[in-house]
Formats: C-alpha cells, structure tokens, sequence
C-alpha cells in the first residue's frame, strides 16, 4: 500500500478513473453489441436509428480516450456497410 501523500491520492486517482473507463467502455460495448444484434433481425429502419445512436456512442468514447479514432472510423465503416447491405 502506498505511504506518502502524492501516491495515496495516486490510488485514488487511479481508482476513480478506473471505474469511469470500465462505464465508458461498457456503454460502447452494450451499444456495439445492440446494432449487431439489430442487423441480425433485418429490420432496416430499426437497424439505421440504432447505428446512429451507435456512432453516437463511438464519437463520445473517442473524446473520453477509450477509443482511437481510427479504431473508432473502423467500426463505424464496417457497421454502416452491414446496414447499407441490409434489404
């Protein structure tokens, strides 16, 4: 356990932030993993307000750091071209 002052704030810092990565990165997560299964039912308007939603998500877990914005650019092509295929 940390003794001095800086590194007990330190364990608190890094508790804090911790608990708001593992928040951000279950919300995209939970978000990726509705448009998929929405694609999956092949409701096409469904599907299209759910990507939105989705990129909406993407966007702001790139801002918060839990996301690169290339990885982020990679999801949102990929799912956009499953929604675009869709019939």
């Amino acid at each position: 356990m940390a003794n001095h002052h800086s590194a007990l704030k330190r364990a608190r810092q890094t508790v804090k932030r911790t608990a708001t990565n593992r928040a951000n990165t279950s919300r995209l997560r939970g978000a990726l993993r509705d448009l998929r299964e929405t694609i999956e039912k092949g409701d096409k308007k469904t599907a299209e307000q759910t990507y939105r939603a989705t990129v909406s998500v993407l966007d702001k877990a790139i801002q918060k750091g839990t996301l690169h914005e290339n990885t982020a650019s990679r999801y949102k092509s990929r799912l956009g071209a499953r929604v675009n295929a869709m019939k």
